[in-house]
């Protein structure tokens, strides 16, 4: 009877400590954590979201994109993403890259075909295309392509939009972002933000 009682007693002693970090760890905290990021930082916390002519916004009825997420692309006026392997591109609900290994023969004449693609969009040779043109990110939903990939797209662009090509490459430095914290990462290009900067310039 004893062993019985002791065991009740510490399996309602667990059971309390289950409900009471349930409540503080899986309700209280989150609560706090959301409460604290609507009032300190609304708009990163409610997805970056920016509108048609670039301004934030935490309405997503209003937004044209999130700043933190690339977009399928076939605007032929306007800078293209890097690929995605996430779902059909840029997937939020399918976010992965294709993991297979350089040494892989369907990567390699991905690339390859990638690369004969790009080049003869830009009018370039199969060289001169960077690597973040052809290839995915791990997440696939990279918002971003290095200076290089997009000063190659400069005068695709500027003719498109009839806009000097010395108008488009200002536009590029405006929006590329250097180093986080000046150490991490390379410098890049958010591509929303830069497709947004063009029409603008356009109209």
């Amino acid at each position: 009877m004893n062993d019985i009682y002791a065991l009740m007693r510490h399996s309602w002693a667990g059971l309390r400590v289950l409900i009471a970090a349930t409540l503080l760890l899986g309700l209280g905290y989150p609560l706090l954590v959301t409460g604290v990021a609507q009032v300190a930082f609304p708009w990163q916390a409610n997805g970056s979201l920016v509108t048609a002519d670039g301004s934030r916004t935490t309405d997503p009825s209003e937004a044209a994109g999130s700043v933190l997420l690339g977009q399928v692309s076939d605007d032929s006026a306007l800078f293209y993403p890097r690929p995605s392997a996430a779902g059909d591109g840029y997937d939020t609900m399918s976010t992965y890259g294709s993991n297979l290994g350089p040494e892989e023969p369907a990567l390699i004449k991905a690339i390859k075909e990638r690369k004969a693609e790009v080049a003869a969009r830009e009018g370039v040779t199969a060289d001169e295309v960077p690597a973040d043109a052809v290839t995915a990110s791990a997440s696939g939903l990279d918002p971003h392509i290095s200076p290089a990939y997009a000063s190659l797209q400069v005068a695709r662009v500027a003719e498109a939009n009839g806009l000097p090509e010395a108008k488009v490459r200002e536009l590029v430095e405006e929006s590329t972002e250097g180093r986080t914290a000046g150490v991490l990462g390379e410098a890049r290009v958010n591509v929303l933000l830069l497709n947004i900067a063009v029409k603008q310039a356009a109209h």
